[in-house]
């Protein structure tokens, strides 16, 4: 185990076996405790301080071990799409080639495994407004070539129209009381007829008086206004408190639909 050993868990020494997680991009390293991973697009690099598995990958075909691939472990707490994930959700609509607009990136610490699940063929456009974090998110990005670093308010996409190109999911977490607002505005401009919205809502950020209940109910029902036809509703307990994330579809397409 080394470094960090005595923490119990994921030692080093300790047989782990990783597996494939319903969600393609995500697996599961099963141990003495079971942690969400992603496969590390920059072996020997950690992030942000996480923890790093690696394991033996498929055998040659003579039956020499193969190369050994590196996992990074995903914690739920510090990442609303990671306790979406094991709260159950049942499509993050993000996975190996996916491009996604990520909205309220920060230092980039989900940004690393949402880069990690969409790989080499996938892009992520992060965008952040505040510069100190987006310092991080920029050496994030310097190692990571499916990163795009945005330093700008998501308020104006204009600003970044010439960086961003067309996505298939736009996720957001900005903890700001006109973000089914901001969401809507990049969905028009970047988002795929079809395409998906992963929205975390903060309740205390868009109405502290109101009970969190009522705020997702009107959250959802601006994002209707806007085009989106919410699938799923999910709370992010015991990670977060008063946290919901919604996930809908952006201007479903209608023949699909008749065909049904």
């Amino acid at each position: 185990g080394g470094r960090g050993g005595g923490r119990g868990g994921m030692k080093g020494g300790a047989k782990v076996v990783v597996e494939p997680h319903r969600h393609a991009g995500i697996f599961v390293a099963r141990g003495k405790e079971d942690a969400l991973v992603t496969l590390n697009s920059t072996p020997g690099v950690a992030v942000y301080g996480e923890k790093r598995i690696s394991v033996d990958g498929p055998p040659g075909a003579d039956g020499s071990p193969g190369p050994k691939l590196e996992y990074r472990v995903w914690n739920p707490f510090r990442s609303k799409i990671a306790a979406a994930v094991l709260g159950g959700v049942d499509d993050i609509w993000i996975g190996p080639g996916s491009k996604v607009l990520y909205i309220g990136a920060a230092a980039g610490t989900s940004v690393s495994h949402v880069s990690d699940m969409v790989g080499p063929k996938g892009v992520v456009y992060a965008v952040e407004f505040s510069h100190r974090p987006g310092r991080d998110l920029i050496n994030v990005a310097k190692s990571r070539t499916n990163v795009v670093p945005i330093i700008e308010d998501a308020r104006h996409p204009l600003k970044y129209r010439m960086l961003v190109g067309m996505v298939d999911t736009v996720f957001a977490d900005v903890a700001q009381p006109d973000q089914a607002r901001i969401v809507a505005l990049n969905s028009h401009y970047f988002l795929k007829n079809g395409g998906h919205s992963v929205i975390a809502i903060k309740a205390s950020c868009i109405d502290s008086t109101a009970a969190p209940e009522a705020v997702f109910r009107r959250e959802v029902s601006k994002l209707q206004s806007e085009n989106f036809k919410p699938l799923e509703q999910l709370t992010l307990e015991p990670y977060e408190r008063d946290h919901a994330v919604v996930i809908s579809e952006y201007r479903p397409n209608k023949k699909k639909q008749s065909s049904q």
